[in-house]
Formats: C-alpha cells, sequence, structure tokens
C-alpha cells in the first residue's frame, strides 16, 4: 500500500512540474520536438496543429501533458492551452487514448474539434483516423456540456516545403509515426502530390492522407 501511494504522489508531482516546457528547439518533426533546456533534451509529442505554430521558432514554450503507464511515460506538449484542453477532454473519454487525441488534434483544429462536438456531426470526428462510430458518438454525449465556442484563432502557418520528395518523405514518416500503415500512407501521399493542382505544404499533405490512408 505505501508503494503505491509513494507512486501516486510521484506521478502527481510530475504532473505539477511539468505544467509547461519553456526551452530552444533542437529538433522538430511533425510528430515530435526535442526542447534543451539547461542541457537537458526533452522529447515532446506534439500535434500537426502545434507543429504547425512552433516549427519557425527558435525557443519555444509548450503547455504539457505527462502521461504515465506502466510500460512508458510521455510528455504531450501544445503550442496554447486551448489545444491542451481540447486533448484533455478528449482523452478522459473511454477508449481515447492520448494517441488517438493526437490522431484527432491533427487532424481537426481544436475549434473544429469543438464545432464538430456541438453541432453533433459524427461524420467529421469519424472520419479521423482510429475512430469509430460509437467513439466518435461517446465524443459528442460527454463532451457537448463540457466544450464551448472558442475565442482563440489557430490558422495554419503554411510555409511550402522545397521539393515535392522532401514533402512526400517527411509526411510518410509522420504518418507512420501516428500510426498508420506504410503502403495505405504512400498511395495516398502520392496520390495527393500528384492530382493537387497548387504547391501544399507539410501540414496540408499530412491532413488530407489522414483523411484517405
Amino acid at each position: 500500500m505505501a508503494s503505491l501511494t509513494c507512486h501516486f504522489v510521484f506521478r502527481t508531482l510530475i504532473r505539477l512540474m511539468f505544467a509547461y516546457l519553456k526551452g530552444k528547439l533542437v529538433h522538430k518533426d511533425p510528430t515530435f520536438v526535442i526542447l534543451d533546456i539547461g542541457g537537458v533534451g526533452y522529447e515532446v509529442k506534439v500535434s500537426l496543429n502545434t507543429f504547425s505554430k512552433i516549427k519557425d521558432q527558435e525557443n519555444i514554450q509548450l503547455f504539457t501533458h505527462f502521461h504515465v503507464k506502466e510500460d512508458a511515460q510521455t510528455l504531450f506538449g501544445f503550442a496554447d492551452t486551448h489545444e491542451k484542453q481540447v486533448f484533455l477532454h478528449l482523452t478522459s473519454i473511454s477508449g481515447v487514448g492520448p494517441s488517438t487525441g493526437l490522431m484527432v488534434l491533427s487532424s481537426l483544429s481544436p475549434e473544429e474539434v469543438e464545432q464538430a462536438i456541438l453541432s453533433e456531426d459524427v461524420r467529421t470526428i469519424q472520419a479521423v483516423k482510429g475512430i469509430g462510430a460509437k467513439t466518435a458518438q461517446r465524443i459528442i454525449l460527454e463532451l457537448k456540456d463540457k466544450v464551448g465556442k472558442s475565442t482563440e484563432t489557430g490558422d495554419l502557418i503554411n510555409i511550402p516545403i522545397s521539393g515535392k520528395n522532401a514533402i512526400r518523405n517527411e509526411a510518410l514518416a509522420a504518418l507512420v509515426t501516428l500510426g498508420i500503415n506504410k503502403a495505405a500512407a504512400q498511395k495516398s501521399i502520392d496520390k495527393i502530390l500528384k492530382t493537387s493542382p497548387n504547391e501544399l505544404s507539410l501540414e496540408e499533405v499530412i491532413k488530407l492522407a489522414l483523411k484517405t490512408a
């Protein structure tokens, strides 16, 4: 009993300690970043939404959630408290883990998630990879009273990546990290790049691929 109590206290303290992290962005990827804080590198998983906002910055602050399970301890980071709150709402639902929460916020902005919940738009939520009809309905049912219309803006920063090959490789790596089958991801990305009349940013390719892979 004593060891269980100590473990609970430790986990609580860790969560309090990591309310946010502020440091130098030394590595960036559409699915995770590494922050250098006093010579220590912190690996933090991020959504595509957050990546879009921080990718061109050198010194950043991420609002964090520290997730602990028996075989892993993972930091999740968010560009603002609004996105973090939406993530916490989502992961409070049975069957929606942190990875699925990030998948939702990589496919939809926090505002789009809230709007889909408020309008009971099952189809939009179900379109996210890994979300079935029952889970989408549960999200709406349990969160409709908790979420409200946000006054924050979350526009993506669309800066094109030079060369379709670079976009293809980075998008593929991100999708595989998110749990998408590699062959399906490759097929989806290639189709998007081939049929798009305009040059797409990395984030746009990933978002489109998440809806079709």
